[in-house]
């Protein structure tokens, strides 16, 4: 399968100095306002100079403070010597041939000795583009299913580096006012090329709480990226306690990466099972603000072939399922390098949708994207390495399709 590389690992640039200067973006409009005070602006301007720069970074998407053309110079000159508002720095873009793009990204080292690199993909469909967002670098979960857990965790991503994965995006895709959008590439024909955004990417969002939470209120706002909350999926490999903080304090939709009907098999495939059984899964499923089948929870479950895809396995989902307003996606197994597992045959594959249907789920098989370039679900992983050396495995990146509101 023919791979288009936007610049290939032969012609990576050197390693970019990232910026020490403090970032305004991931700060909350109080922590601007605070950060303004701090070079001297008077209180009673802040709140003005706190919008103007919001409606700049969130709005018109410039990541250059000479661009911010209704701000006095000398405020433009101020801002430059104390803050940044840099994108991170692109090591490699991918273009599969289905449209799927993916971004490998370098961050500073915070702690972790070196710079670190993630990954983000977006992947176009009929009417809407979604963009999935890495939380972690690697992550600290064991499932054994998952090319992300060949990766030890490096450290949590901050607030900035998760929404910057966002605003690159978009600056890619041509999704700000006055952008021009990559010639060929595959983006909805109408409207923001970014419709929708899942944390399905490298880690386990609810073990870096604070800083997505931060993050995702900022990409909901109203009078900046203004995402719908129904426009933004969360997965979980099932942290019950933070199940609860998210719909209490963020409110978007939520996934659960369950794949298993069993605790004694779910706590080998996830092995946060041992941690957060079944029952207590679901009891936080049922209580999650909002439901109803307008918002329904999405449950992802890989298909494994004479692991977890028997018609026995079907009727047990249904039944845990019962009384949860519920989407269970079907994956088909993505196979990488060195894994033990195989995807369900095809016809396995139907046979256990047709039965979820019937007792009156939606249940649609996922379509693999972005297979040749390693961006489909759970082939997710950058090649950073904490120097210290720390035995902290890895978690699952879903594949990206279906999730969210399409209105």
């Amino acid at each position: 399968m023919e791979i288009v590389i936007d610049r290939a690992k032969s012609a990576r640039p050197p390693l970019v100095a990232h910026s020490e200067k403090p970032t305004l973006i991931g700060a909350t409009r109080e922590e601007m306002g605070d950060m303004l005070r701090g070079i001297g602006v008077a209180d009673k301007q802040v709140k003005m100079r706190v919008a103007q720069i919001w409606n700049w970074i969130y709005v018109r998407g410039v990541s250059d403070f000479d661009q911010m053309t209704n701000v006095a110079k000398d405020m433009r000159e101020k801002l430059k010597a104390a803050f940044t508002i840099q994108r991170p720095e692109i090591v490699e873009e991918q273009v599969s041939n289905d449209g799927t793009r993916k971004w490998l990204l370098r961050y500073p080292s915070r702690g972790a000795g070196r710079p670190v690199e993630v990954e983000c993909v977006y992947i176009p469909e009929e009417g809407r583009g979604t963009l999935c967002i890495s939380s972690q670098v690697g992550c600290t979960l064991t499932c054994s299913f998952c090319h992300t857990g060949t990766q030890k965790l490096v450290r949590n991503l901050t607030a900035e580096e998760i929404l910057s994965q966002l605003l690159l995006a978009r600056d890619r895709l041509g999704d700000f006012p006055d952008r021009d959008q990559p010639i060929g590439a595959m983006v909805p024909a109408e409207g923001r090329k970014i419709t929708n955004i899942v944390m399905m990417g490298m880690g386990e969002p609810l073990y870096n709480f604070e800083n997505v939470k931060k993050a995702l209120l900022i990409a909901s706002d109203g009078d900046g990226l203004s995402l719908s909350k129904r426009r933004i999926t969360l997965s979980t490999s099932g942290v019950v306690p933070e199940i609860y903080r998210t719909g209490d304090e963020i409110g978007v939709m939520l996934a659960i990466s369950l794949h298993a009907v069993r605790d004694e098999l779910r706590d080998m495939l996830v092995p946060v099972n041992k941690k957060y059984p079944l029952k207590d899964l679901l009891d936080a499923c049922r209580a999650y603000p909002g439901l109803s089948n307008a918002r329904r929870i999405t449950f992802e479950y890989v298909m494994l072939k004479g692991v977890n895809d028997s018609l026995e396995d079907a009727k047990l989902l249904v039944q845990l399922l019962k009384g949860i307003p519920a989407k269970i996606n079907l994956i088909p197994f993505n196979p990488w390098p060195g894994t033990n597992y195989q995807c369900s045959d095809w016809d396995q594959i139907a046979r256990f949708a047709d039965f979820i249907n019937a007792a009156g789920y939606a249940s649609p098989i996922r379509t693999p994207r972005g297979r040749d370039i390693l961006a489909a679900c759970g082939q997710l992983k950058s090649e950073s390495e904490r120097m210290r050396k720390t035995e902290r495995l890895a978690f699952e990146a879903m594949m990206i399709v279906g999730h969210g509101e399409d209105d």
